[in-house]
């Protein structure tokens, strides 16, 4: 008797055990669901921060966010960020919320994504991710974090998205990155030195429409030329920074269709010189003036296969094709390369000013190219697909040195693949490629799309030294 009634108790305890828990884990639940209710909005509150309004294939919006306490932070500081969400169509699957802290080098130093009540995980689920969304509603998406204190740039940024284990959802519009992660917010940071900006720029050049014709007389006069992609101000190529005090500066425009790539060079100097003769096959145009064209095409960066074409202010062409980082080379007087390759390009060129003649009038020259895909023969794929990526870099160059967009840093010279920039080849309109799947990679380009921040660039103190060799 005593044993049956013991073991009556045990079972009875068991089972007040299992009710007591399954009574606890409701109760958690609707205590988490109504703890929730004051993030959830019908609608749009009269004060979101800043505005971004960045579309998420116009499933989602992210209508803006504010950071408190606002102004500069320093490494170490709590800040709390919230972010203002609107639903506009049900979501299928598991999608999340991912952020991300970003520094001014495009580096990602933290990661952030289940930070805040939306977010935080319960049985390796956030709370109330975007997939249990209603549309229609506003959901207020609170973070709290501190600046990492191994951060090495001037500023920070927040960059969030929505994923799921097949990818991210694109962001059609708004400020954003080519990983599809939409920018929050840049926060100024105090109390840190800025290191040298190490970050590859990158370009997305938008392919001309059918029909439209571009004239190859070095005049830029095209409507198609005035809305294309630019590097903005060619910079030092030892240091990134604008040097105005250097004899060359320049910017650069690119523009494709399926027969090639245009490129448009806009130089500044003030004493043109040409200092070759007419008909010079592969003439040494680095020594002189000139621009100079890098391209890597299958975008890796890792010098194997890759080519090199310049054009003077004479309207003369260096073009080869290398194996390796400046392999085969010939010192001193070459080959350079395998120079019996050609870029069949087409190119005009316009001087403002007189080719060898001193410092009378000269104000700089343009040259317009032409390079057709064909003549990429290392190429893996030629036309480029939309949404490929090719590594290439630009310069202006006087007396075997010069400006870049994509500054070498005393990594190399003007071969050093790895420092070329990245081009991805779009059509109008059409928003970047999809990133890698999951929240944690950095996205394979880099470079936020939005308006470029001023730099200032104090005078130097005292004359500029030569420019950086080439070779």
């Amino acid at each position: 008797m005593l044993r049956v009634r013991w073991s009556l108790f045990l079972c009875f305890g068991v089972l007040s055990a299992c009710v007591s828990s399954k009574s606890t884990d409701s109760e958690e639940s609707g205590k988490a669901s109504d703890d929730l209710k004051a993030f959830i909005l019908s609608d749009v509150p009269a004060d979101i921060g800043s505005h971004i309004d960045a579309d998420f294939e116009g499933k989602v919006i992210l209508l803006g966010a504010h950071v408190e306490p606002a102004g500069p932070a320093k490494p170490g500081d709590k800040l709390k960020v919230t972010m203002y969400w609107k639903s506009q169509q049900k979501l299928d699957g598991a999608w999340k919320l991912f952020t991300h802290i970003v520094d001014d080098e495009g580096q990602r130093i933290s990661n952030i994504d289940n930070v805040g009540p939306l977010r935080e995980l319960h049985s390796g689920r956030q709370a109330l991710p975007p997939s249990e969304w209603v549309p229609g509603k506003v959901y207020v998406d609170e973070q709290t974090f501190t600046v990492p204190a191994k951060v090495k740039t001037d500023k920070i940024e927040l960059m969030t998205g929505i994923f799921h284990k097949g990818g991210r959802l694109t962001v059609t519009a708004g400020p954003h990155d080519v990983g599809n992660r939409a920018l929050v917010t840049t926060i100024a940071l105090t109390g840190v030195r800025p290191r040298v900006n190490t970050r590859i720029p990158n370009l997305h050049v938008e392919k001309l429409e059918p029909g439209v014709a571009i004239k190859l007389d070095g005049k830029l006069d095209e409507p198609a030329w005035k809305g294309a992609a630019s590097t903005g101000p060619l910079v030092d190529v030892r240091t990134g920074e604008q040097n105005k005090e250097l004899p060359v500066n320049g910017e650069v425009k690119v523009l494709w269709n399926d027969t090639g790539m245009y490129v448009g060079f806009s130089v500044t100097e003030a004493d043109i010189v040409g200092g070759f003769k007419k008909g010079d096959v592969d003439p040494h145009l680095w020594t002189k003036d000139t621009v100079e064209i890098m391209v890597d095409p299958d975008g890796d960066g890792d010098n194997k296969d890759y080519y090199e074409i310049q054009v003077s202010p004479q309207n003369l062409v260096f073009d080869s094709q290398f194996d390796a980082y400046n392999e085969p080379k010939v010192e001193p007087n070459g080959p350079f390369g395998h120079q019996e390759w050609s870029s069949n390009l087409k190119s005009g060129v316009s001087v403002d000013g007189t080719i060898d003649k001193g410092k009378d009038d000269d104000h700089g020259y343009t040259v317009e190219v032409m390079i057709p895909w064909k003549s990429f023969s290392k190429a893996l794929k030629v036309p480029p697909e939309v949404g490929a990526s090719w590594r290439v870099n630009f310069y202006a160059m006087k007396n075997n040195g010069g400006v870049a967009w994509s500054p070498i840093l005393g990594q190399g010279n003007f071969h050093k693949a790895a420092r070329f920039g990245r081009i991805v080849w779009t059509h109008k309109g059409e928003a970047p490629a999809p990133g890698p799947s999951g929240s944690a990679p950095h996205p394979p380009l880099g470079g936020i799309l939005k308006p470029p921040s001023p730099v200032a660039v104090p005078p130097p103190a005292a004359p500029a030294p030569a420019p950086a060799p080439s070779r």
